[in-house]
């Protein structure tokens, strides 16, 4: 790297603002909901549903664990868990399959805020999954049947191929089955962390945090 750009790179910085976390929801999820809305609201956050999802799984060549991460969005909160959807197939699913202790991020830039959890990945019912898939649009529930996600793709062309195939297969206005890969996973947490940037680097950071799933919830502020 060129001094100019170590120097550029240094430079980069911005003071956050006056907002703290003073009036924060007991209930984290309740917390969370109304960030959530905040954020879904704001012009300059794109996709506020968003989160980063880290998993802990064996290397490509299965000799060691390591971690990785991932962007998938967020698509229900309830029964006291973050639930998003993806591929059972996929290196992220074969990752919980063996270590189930996943963290999400969720890193709203524009607002000067940002939520970190913390928990424990599994999956949801069959019935749940397929209600979901069910109110997919029709190109996104093909794209399910097109992908082998995380295998490795010869070709742009092969993923058209198997993209046009299910097409074929189920044309537009047809009712597209839910592939027996494909499903929801729920993240129950045991830690919830509200980061909010303030002045001179004096951010504010409330966590939750409780023992189990059944235990309270108890907050404690940390220092930035």
């Amino acid at each position: 790297m060129s001094e100019l750009d170590r120097e550029a790179i240094r430079a980069m910085r911005r003071s956050y603002g006056e907002v703290g976390l003073e009036n924060l929801s007991a209930d984290p999820f309740a917390a969370f909901s109304t960030w959530l809305k905040e954020a879904a609201a704001n012009d300059f956050i794109v996709e506020a549903n968003a989160m980063v999802l880290s998993t802990l799984g064996q290397s490509s060549s299965g000799a060691e664990e390591h971690i990785s991460t991932r962007t998938v969005l967020l698509k229900d909160i309830s029964e006291g868990g973050f639930t998003f959807f993806t591929n059972y197939s996929s290196r992220k699913a074969q990752a919980m399959e063996l270590n189930s202790q996943v963290t999400l991020l969720f890193p709203w830039y524009a607002m000067e805020r940002q939520v970190s959890i913390s928990g424990f990945a599994e999956k949801i019912s069959e019935s749940e999954s397929a209600e979901y898939f069910a109110s997919r649009p029709w190109s996104s529930q093909i794209g399910a049947w097109a992908s082998a996600q995380s295998s490795p793709l010869s070709s742009r062309e092969e993923l058209e191929q198997r993209f046009a195939g299910a097409s074929e297969k189920w044309p537009e206005g047809t009712t597209v089955p839910k592939p027996p890969h494909w499903g929801g996973y729920r993240v129950t947490p045991i830690s919830i962390e509200f980061w909010q940037g303030r002045y001179s680097r004096l951010h504010d950071r409330l966590r939750y945090e409780r023992a189990n799933s059944e235990a309270e919830w108890e907050i404690t502020r940390y220092y930035p």
